[in-house]
């Protein structure tokens, strides 16, 4: 752990797994309450100084960052894939694309808001740290969440204590310390442990704000954990994002850019495609389509040369996944399975594809997270804009269309964060995420998602005393 600028060893240890082997290769520190004591006072005592820097030497030093991580890429990938179980060419885009959000630093900024300003009085708004942020990491992401919970909280003149998913803690704790390094001691800790050390952070009096990214169900406890403080909080949740496709596309071609929008890091991402609706037209050609693109998959372990798909990163999320599997087996759901994941240890699922399950099926109800995707037809748009927002997630959504204009119609009907038209996960790293109902609470990235780093200070002045008469 980086406690205070130190490499600090905790008492006890907890094993990390290889989701590839599913057995343990390393250990990491287990922090308790007196060394998460320690990196909170660290931080309240690094931060004032900090946050008395100019914003413009504050985003200098922070965009300088992510040149270290590009000079660690090789050792931070291979540690990536290892504990996450990603392949290395998606490990290494994870790397890059958090070293890419540290150099976006330098187009943010945090703007004064001038009310009025006449002869008579003056009235401004300022943004002004928070003080120390706790920030909770998920396993799916853990390098490229960290930057997007580090950079706007350092940004903003914020201290930060860090917590990586116990199941994947290493390659955050090895990216954190040599970007310590590079800041004032205690400005930046990275602490490691299970459920417990996240329940303490939100009850820590010395956090001011927690900024926590995973499953709805654990945003719930930390907005009841934080409750009794009135902590800030920001979280960025589950959901079960829908992918529309309109009947005017190129099949062969969407159905690729669906596939992988489902199905890139085996389905692990908040914003993949969870639920597709196909128009009734194309849906059999569709669905082929998405069955040929998956034959063609090769499943297995990430440090292999040519594996597109890895693992299931957790214990816990296959047997989800495969919970989610045989109820649609019970429930005598038509089903495609596809690829050739190896047998034995490890956490490998096969690709699914449920073909045309009801509305009211679990893997249409809930967030699957894995290799096992519903895949449903529709008649018509208001039929399928009702239905794509049947939820109580709202964290993002994609359109396909041959008319890009048809389809932003329909985007401004769907009750979500982010839609993306004719993509899918592809955006400027300035652009924020704000889940809608329970997918999240707050905005992430970009000037928006520097904001929610901040506090709101307005000041009026009345520019002329008043004379007595």
């Amino acid at each position: 752990m980086t406690i205070d600028g130190r490499a600090v060893a905790a008492e006890s240890t907890f094993d990390v797994i290889n989701p590839a082997t599913g057995a343990a290769f390393a250990k990491a520190p287990d922090c308790s309450r007196a060394e998460l004591d320690e990196a909170v006072a660290a931080a309240r005592r690094a931060q004032p100084a900090w946050a008395a820097l100019p914003f413009e030497q504050r985003r200098e030093k922070v965009a300088a960052l992510s040149k270290i991580l590009e000079a660690n890429l090789d050792p931070l990938m291979r540690l990536l894939t290892q504990e996450n179980g990603k392949p290395h060419g998606d490990a290494q885009g994870e790397i890059v694309g958090a070293a890419y959000y540290f150099m976006t630093a330098a187009q943010l900024s945090l703007p004064i808001d001038v009310l009025e300003d006449d002869d008579d009085r003056r009235t401004v708004i300022q943004r002004v740290p928070i003080g120390v942020v706790g920030a909770i990491l998920p396993w799916n992401f853990p390098v490229l969440v960290f930057a997007f919970k580090v950079i706007p909280a350092l940004l903003a003149g914020n201290a930060i204590v860090c917590k990586p998913s116990p199941y994947t803690p290493l390659t955050t704790l090895v990216a954190g310390k040599l970007l310590a390094d590079a800041l004032p001691p205690g400005l930046l800790n990275i602490v490691s442990g299970g459920n417990d050390l996240g329940a303490w952070m939100t009850a820590h009096p010395g956090i001011d704000k927690i900024a926590f990214t995973g499953s709805s169900a654990t945003g719930k406890k930390i907005m009841a954990g934080a409750a009794d403080g009135v902590k800030r909080i920001s979280l960025e949740l589950g959901g079960n994002d829908p992918a529309i496709v309109l009947p005017d596309v190129d099949v062969e071609a969407t159905s690729q850019r669906v596939f992988w929008g489902a199905f890139a890091n085996n389905g692990q991402i908040c914003a993949a495609a969870k639920r597709v609706y196909v128009h009734e037209d194309i849906y059999d050609g569709f669905l082929k389509a998405l069955i040929t693109h998956a034959q063609g998959i090769k499943i297995g372990d990430g440090a292999m040369q040519g594996v597109q798909i890895g693992p299931l990163q957790n214990k816990m999320q296959y047997d989800k996944v495969k919970e989610l599997t045989a109820d649609c087996i019970a429930n005598g759901y038509r089903m495609h399975v596809a690829g050739d994941p190896p047998t034995g240890a490890g956490y490998f699922l096969p690709i699914t594809i449920v073909d045309n399950p009801p509305d009211d099926a679990r893997i249409v109800v809930e967030e699957q997270f894995g290799p096992l995707l519903p895949v449903m037809k529709y008649r018509d748009e208001a039929d399928v804009i009702r239905r794509a927002n049947d939820s109580p997630y709202g964290l993002s959504a994609s359109v396909w269309a041959k008319d890009p204009a048809r389809a932003e119609a329909i985007a401004a009907q769907l009750d979500v964060g982010y839609v993306y038209v004719n993509t899918i996960h592809e955006q400027p790293l300035t652009a924020p995420i704000a889940g809608h109902k329970q997918s999240g609470l707050g905005e992430e990235n970009g000037n928006v998602g520097l904001l929610e780093y901040t506090n709101a200070r307005t000041i009026t002045v009345r520019k002329r005393l008043a004379q007595a008469a």
